[in-house]
């Protein structure tokens, strides 16, 4: 222990006896070179100006003819400064670089060697983003050789070594001033709309009288209605823009072209049947100045019956729905629902394939406007008398067919998206290649039937692959979330439900009880792995419903019992009588009427065929 006391000693001597250094006289000083004083140093600079007014006002336009006079000036008085531009953005906000393009010309200048010197007139004409401010001055000092910004309002000159600390806290204050005068906008907006006041822009079909309020321009209002009653009819938002292109109808900034993009943005402007909703998006970011969707985020106002419409109330909301369903590919009229009216199917409904817009009260209003006087669910379970001679079979069950083999089985497969029945299902109708879908909400059932070709609920099924019919998937994007939540299923599960067949021949149809369903869950298969495509197995695995536990399925005699009541689908298929049941579509203007408008507009419009 004592050693090593004595060897730290020496080591600390040491140490002091080297940091005593050398005699100075001993040592070759070589001074560096002086640093550069901006204000007296006359060495040649390329300057480069940069000038910014936050606003494109013709008021500002006397600020920025002051400031790009000023240093033409100050550069010409400098004998050693040459002038290689004036940078200047007009009507562009500071908190970015976004749209600052002359800015950003500048900086790329500085890096292609063509500047020395910045010259501006304040840190916040520069950038009031305090990480752009800093982050830019560094950029341009640590270039080959160093490029200077010279601030002259707060007399900094960047390449000043102490100039940072200076700089730091000026950008700041810039960028605070710059978040106080958006939250004093904000707060001011907030308060016009609570009292109704609503910003009016500038819109096709309408002009403003002298208070600013919407007064129908009749001559573009004619633009508004055939893009709407067009849109109604059936035509896609891009047709409808090839059209008025070519009918060379102006748009409010009055161009002869159009997209479907413009198209989109009338459909969708709630002002067109006479509502104002204010705040339909926001800038969350007063740094960025992205505005983002208002989900919610933050206080919204509508007014109902704001101002004068163009578009009936019914009509636009009607409109709105085929906008949300046109990515099911859904491109004909405002959708029908048809409820089934008498026979054997009486209370089920046609499922729409590409519409989206039906709720679960839809269908469950469908399918009472048909069901009034039925009972809809027995109140008393019919008994089975044994016969007498018979044996009698209480207390034993039938074993579910869940739980057999499925070979020979019809089968459908359902998921959120999409539904695909087996090829069994697709023999037994018959090789038919289009098929109906219908649901009854009450008996949690659903039916496949042959459709009509010219059916909008037709769906196709099967292909046909070598002379032999195949299933085919059906996608179901649209109706299935409606029909999962009718069935009270799990969201992203995958069912299995066995069907029966009822009827004969061609009007024979296929039945399925969705509380019969399976529930299909994924696992991984551990002992097998896919060297193709690298990844494990994916084995199914049943889950059977939690009431199935303590039995093998129906008791015999209540077995009897729903065989007797399942006897009513076996009647004709042809005794099925459907009826239109409203929804969602009452005081739509009707196909016929919107053909009519349309064929009215287009002839005083000059077009003689509609």
């Amino acid at each position: 222990m004592e050693e090593k006391r004595d060897d730290n000693k020496t080591i600390k001597q040491r140490i002091r006896e080297r940091y005593k250094g050398v005699d100075e006289e001993i040592l070759d000083v070589i001074p560096a070179a002086p640093q550069e004083d901006f204000y007296r140093s006359e060495a040649h600079k390329r300057v480069a100006v940069y000038a910014r007014v936050s606003t494109d006002d013709p008021n500002q336009t006397s600020s920025y003819e002051l400031q790009k006079n000023h240093y033409e000036d100050l550069v010409n008085r400098k004998p050693n400064w040459e002038l290689v531009d004036i940078y200047a953005d007009e009507g562009i906000s500071g908190t970015s670089l976004q749209h600052r393009d002359s800015f950003v010309r500048m900086i790329e200048d500085c890096r292609a060697g063509k500047i020395d010197l910045i010259v501006t007139k304040s840190v916040s004409r520069f950038a009031r983003n305090i990480i752009d401010c800093i982050g830019y001055v560094r950029q341009l000092r640590a270039a080959e050789p160093p490029i200077g910004v010279f601030f002259e309002t707060e007399n900094i000159f960047t390449l000043d070594e102490n100039s940072e600390m200076s700089l730091s806290f000026i950008a700041t204050l810039a960028q605070e001033e710059s978040h106080t005068k958006s939250e004093i906008m904000n707060a001011s907006i907030e308060m016009r709309f609570k009292r109704g006041i609503f910003l009016t822009p500038v819109l096709l079909g309408y002009d403003h009288d002298e208070d600013g309020n919407l007064i129908i321009n009749e001559e573009e209002a004619k633009t508004v209605r055939l893009i709407f009653f067009s849109y109604l009819y059936g035509y896609s938002a891009q047709k409808i823009a090839d059209a008025l292109t070519e009918l060379e109808r102006l748009t409010k900034r009055g161009n002869q072209s159009w997209s479907s993009g413009s198209v989109l943005q009338i459909l969708t402007n709630e002002r067109y049947c006479g509502d104002v909703l204010a705040r339909k998006t926001f800038v969350p970011n007063y740094l960025n100045h992205k505005s983002k969707k208002n989900n919610h985020d933050r206080n919204q106002y509508r007014q109902k019956n704001h101002h004068t419409a163009i578009i009936s109330r019914e009509d636009f909301f009607a409109v709105q729905k085929m906008i949300r369903n046109a990515k099911y590919g859904n491109k004909g009229y405002f959708p029908e629902m048809r409820v089934i009216k008498k026979g054997p199917l009486t209370g089920f409904i046609t499922i729409h394939p590409k519409w989206a817009g039906f709720t679960m009260d839809d269908y469950y209003h469908a399918c009472d406007s048909v069901l009034e006087g039925i009972t809809k669910i027995p109140s008393n379970q019919l008994k089975y008398e044994v016969k007498k001679g018979s044996v009698d079979l209480s207390g034993y069950e039938l074993v579910r067919t869940q739980f057999m083999t499925s070979y020979g089985q019809m089968e459908m497969t359902i998921s959120p998206s999409r539904i695909l029945f087996n090829r069994v299902c697709v023999n037994k109708m018959k090789n038919i290649n289009r098929i109906e879908l219908l649901v009854n909400p009450y008996e949690k059932k659903i039916v496949v039937r042959k459709s009509a070709g010219n059916s909008r609920h037709s769906i196709e099924w099967s292909r046909v692959k070598e002379g032999q019919c195949y299933p085919k998937i059906i996608s179901g994007s649209a109706f299935l979330p409606t029909i999962y939540r009718l069935f009270g299923w799990e969201n992203n599960s995958e069912y299995k439900i066995i069907g029966k067949m009822f009827g004969n021949g061609e009007d024979s149809y296929l039945m399925f009880n969705m509380s019969e369903a399976v529930l299909l869950l994924c696992q991984e298969d551990e002992e097998y792995f896919d060297e193709e495509n690298c990844k494990k197995r994916i084995r199914r695995i049943k889950a059977y419903p939690a009431r199935w536990a303590h039995s093998f399925g129906e008791k015999y005699y209540e077995s009897q019992v729903m065989t007797k009541m399942d006897e009513k689908y076996d009647e004709e298929i042809y005794m099925t009588e459907d009826v239109i049941y409203s929804v969602g579509c009452e005081g739509v203007t009707s196909h016929q009427e919107v053909a009519n408008q349309i064929n009215g507009l287009l002839k005083d419009m000059g077009v003689n065929d509609g």
